[in-house]
């Protein structure tokens, strides 16, 4: 049973080009039909360019004027309610898909975004995760895989997002 537990929804964005005036219209007034609806927009750019995507594992630097997510709280009532907004946010995420990245749409992993893709329990492949890490990691993916492959071969630091090991083909010595 629900009883008033604070819950939201919470995916993200990031942004190569100006959102017109008119799509910052739109936003505004699907926002003006909800209570407790945010955008944040982390701006990018200056020496934050300047560090090449294949030196640390957040790559998404060049090319994005800033990253967005968009959030809806609410009080877990019901599950009537709750479908409302988590259906909301959803119809939001959908309207700024002309305005965000495209050809895959990208996310910051601090912004977990389960729409992408999670790890099944235990039962996830390296190639269904690999779709979803890559847009979080791009290109570092695969070094991060080799990372995680030698730090933690048994997979024990996980969560429904986290990169996987890769697969074993025999014993390891």
């Amino acid at each position: 049973m629900f009883c008033g537990i604070p819950a939201m929804a919470a995916p993200g964005d990031f942004v190569r080009e100006p959102i017109p005036e008119e799509g910052l219209e739109g936003i505004w007034k699907m926002f003006l039909a909800e209570e407790m609806v945010f955008m944040i927009m982390d701006p990018f750019g200056g020496k934050m360019n300047k560090i090449p995507e294949s030196t640390v594992p957040f790559p998404h630097r060049n090319d994005n004027l800033y990253n967005i997510r968009y959030i809806v709280k609410w009080e877990v009532k019901d599950i009537k309610a709750s479908n409302k907004l988590i259906h909301w946010i959803g119809i939001l995420y959908e309207y700024m898909r002309s305005y965000v990245s495209k050809d895959a749409r990208a996310a910051y992993l601090n912004y977990r975004d389960l729409d992408l893709g999670t790890n099944g329990l235990g039962s996830t492949r390296y190639p269904d995760a690999n779709e979803w890490g890559k847009k979080y990691f791009k290109g570092n993916l695969k070094r991060l895989t080799r990372v995680k492959s030698t730090t933690d071969p048994q997979n024990y630091f996980r969560s429904e997002q986290s990169i996987l090991p890769l697969p074993t083909t025999g014993k390891r010595k």
